[in-house]
């Protein structure tokens, strides 16, 4: 018989909810490896050796030691490769996104995105590196700097100081907090030549899978095509029988194990092939062609542990492949066909006849009930009328996998134990996936920030070069930069948003400031940077080292130190700044328009005012004085234009404001003076014998200037009657 009649409450069946446990078990697979790579489930909470075909899911890690190599396969096409001494950590994975963190070594990334969109994204402690649309790119890590470099395609990076774009045939090396270092792609290397060949295998020929599979399987093409043929069946259609399946003791789900995963147990398959005929669609058998394989139709593809029906006795359990339209019972919902038996008492489900494949030779598959869950379960050769008899009789059958409690041994499909000189590095142990999802969200959308969650990916300044270099080679030339968060909150203003305001010193100008620069001499190492590297690097900082104050910056240093700022002109534009904003602030300068008045000293000079200085234009008019200068006036200082003679204030005088003085070439009008310079006004000391002090000259009666008066003590020799001495 070709069906498996089932009583139960149809109705419930026909409503039962969508459940998804352990359906994400699907999403990945170990579809290579090379060498003793190694796993921990989020099940086993454990190290232990990994098998091909092992499923992995969200909280799974890898490690893959020296010497190894592995392949992760994603089900949408998606392949994932590792080096040797690399840790990998799965942190999100759903139909159109997955998340990686790479915390050491070598990653290579074939990137198939989903037609309706996503994203993947791989982190390392450097950065965030996310592709949206196809791409082939790789990731090389050490201990300082992350590069990443695109084969095709683009992908964006980000680390803490801003983000940018990579495109086909370049490379950027970054940290955490540099800039970065844009290179062209160097020649191939080891690493490179081995994944092309890898490409080569997977894509360059595609052959009748392509078009007999579902298109959600199409991404298992090449283990079909390779391991197997496709031939025509007239109950199913075209249907798929592998070669191995020539041998007569052969049979489907005979060569692997059951492991724990997601709370059910799922077949781990030995065979390379064994990834989509073991977890979609069914089996059957005919003389003339074998065992074979009849995958899904479109848009019925669902993933399942282990499409077969169960059995267990008091001293045995046992399994059958299931044929076309039989019904599956799992934990979950499995699409048609199937029961989720998570939504129905299974009490009330009543199995009524055997399973097709039960009467093919070597169809069913008997272990020893006690070593079920054991690393080496014992297959138990019972001869077939005891199975049909005894065996597999209703009493007997089981809805779902047999409730048998797992083991340490039921985690993975190895029976080896890893030794403790051989379990991955301290830090690699240590990591805790928990907190890498909390610390590197995954973030879908192109416009938002990965490490500044909500906010607008700022743009990072990248060093171009021209001379080529392969990834995890050579010395980047990159630069410690401070996180832009710091130094917005630690930036002084400076600047003329208003009088007696400083302008705001934007980050980008303050990220080049002086720090040492970053670079390899070979992996995990950072290059030493040179005097004359540092002294080119600093950037003008202004910091409140006092009222008024800023630090002296060279004229020389001021042209370089402008890092490429991000703003509202667009991406990678630097905003200018004059060199006028960058020096001390100086006196006033009294521009020529400006012939009536002074302009206001800002309140930065109030600490020492300098005397004003006339300008030979201001020749009407002497400066007001401002407030500012009241706290420690000075006498005014006369300029050459004034071609008399200077007025000396002597040093008592200075500490009170003096009278203003009246030059001879301001014949017409003389100096305002504000109130505060005429409370404690001082007449001008005009002692003759003084020739630096000011002579008072007496009109005569013809409106010309007269002959001086004769002070006591004086004597005029040419004219001695003129002044006489008096006794």
């Amino acid at each position: 018989m070709k069906t498996v009649k089932t009583v139960m409450f149809v109705v419930v069946l026909l409503l039962a909810p969508v459940y998804a446990h352990a359906a994400n078990q699907g999403y990945m697979r170990i579809s290579h490896i090379e060498g003793e790579v190694q796993i921990k489930t989020t099940d086993a909470e454990d190290w232990g050796y990994a098998s091909i075909n092992t499923p992995l899911a969200e909280g799974d890690e890898v490690w893959i030691p020296q010497d190894a190599k592995v392949e992760l396969q994603l089900n949408t096409g998606t392949y994932i490769r590792l080096d040797q001494s690399s840790a990998l950590q799965i942190l999100s994975m759903d139909e159109d996104s997955s998340q990686f963190y790479l915390t050491q070594g070598y990653a290579y990334i074939f990137y198939d995105a989903p037609a309706r969109g996503g994203v993947i994204q791989v982190d390392t402690p450097d950065a965030s590196t996310r592709a949206f649309d196809n791409a082939v790119f790789r990731i090389d890590m050490s201990e300082q700097y992350t590069d990443v470099g695109v084969y095709k395609g683009y992908v964006e990076t980000e680390n803490n100081v801003g983000n940018t774009r990579i495109n086909e045939g370049q490379m950027v090396s970054l940290g955490q907090n540099t800039d970065g270092e844009l290179a062209p792609m160097g020649p191939p290397d080891e690493w490179e030549r081995w994944n092309k060949a890898r490409n080569h295998s997977v894509y360059a020929e595609r052959g009748a899978s392509s078009r007999y599979l579902p298109a959600e399987l199409s991404a298992y093409s090449y283990d079909l095509d390779n391991s197997g043929r496709w031939v025509q069946d007239p109950h199913y259609g075209h249907v798929w029988t592998p070669r191995i399946a020539a041998g007569g003791e052969w049979s489907p789900y005979r060569d692997g194990r059951w492991v724990w995963r997601g709370g059910d147990y799922v077949w781990v398959g030995s065979e390379s092939w064994g990834w989509a005929p073991y977890h979609y669609g069914r089996w059957s058998f005919e003389v003339s062609i074998g065992w074979f394989w009849v995958p899904p139709v479109a848009r019925e593809v669902y993933w399942s542990p282990g499409n077969v029906g169960w059995v267990r006795t008091r001293d045995y359990v046992a399994w059958v492949p299931l044929a076309p339209e039989e019904i599956y019972y799992g934990r979950g919902n499995y699409g048609r066909n199937s029961v989720n038996i998570t939504n129905v008492n299974i009490n009330q489900v009543n199995i009524t006849n055997v399973y097709q494949n039960v009467n093919v030779n070597n169809g069913v598959t008997v272990v020893n009930r006690n070593t079920f869950n054991t690393g080496a379960p014992t297959i138990v050769n019972v001869n077939k009328n005891i199975i049909q008899k005894e065996i597999f009789v209703r009493d007997n059958f089981s809805v779902g996998t047999p409730d048998i409690k797992p083991t340490r041994a039921s985690h993975f499909a190895s029976t080896r134990q890893i030794q403790p000189a051989k379990l991955p590095p301290q830090h690699v142990r240590n990591q805790h996936v928990q907190e890498l999802r909390h610390s590197r969200p995954l973030i879908k959308d192109r416009d938002k920030s990965v490490l500044n969650p909500g906010a607008k990916p700022r743009s990072l300044r990248v060093n171009a070069v021209t001379t080529p270099r392969a990834p995890g080679r050579g010395t980047p030339m990159i630069q410690q930069v401070r996180p832009a968060e710091r130094e917005k909150a630690a930036a002084p203003e400076v600047g003329p948003t208003g009088r007696g305001q400083r302008q705001q010193v934007k980050p980008a100008e303050r990220e080049k400031a002086a720090v040492p620069e970053v670079g390899p001499t070979g992996r995990g190492q950072r290059q030493q940077v040179k005097p004359a590297e540092r002294e080119k690097a600093a950037a003008p900082e202004v910091g409140p080292t006092g009222r008024g104050q800023r630090q002296q910056v060279k004229p020389a240093e001021r042209e370089k130190a402008a890092a490429p700022e991000v703003g509202p002109t667009g991406r990678g534009q630097r905003q200018q700044v004059k060199p006028a904003q960058r020096v001390k602030p100086a006196a006033p300068e009294v521009a020529p328009a400006v012939r009536e008045k002074r302009q206001q000293v800002k309140p930065a000079q109030r600490v020492k005012p300098a005397a004003p200085e006339v300008a030979p234009a201001v020749r009407e008019k002497r400066q007001q004085v401002k407030p500012a200068q009241r706290e420690k006036p000075a006498a005014p200082e006369v300029t050459p234009a004034v071609r008399e003679k200077r007025q000396q204030v002597k040093p008592a005088q200075r500490e009170k404001p003096a009278a203003p003085e009246v030059a001879p070439a301001v014949r017409e009008k003389r100096q305002q003076v504000r109130p505060a310079q005429r409370v404690k006004p001082a007449a001008p000391e005009a002692a003759p014998a003084v020739r630096e002090k000011r002579q008072q000259v007496k009109p005569d009666k013809k409106g010309k200037p007269g002959e001086p008066e004769c002070g006591p003590g004086q004597k005029d020799e040419k004219n001695p009657k003129k002044c006489p001495q008096k006794k």
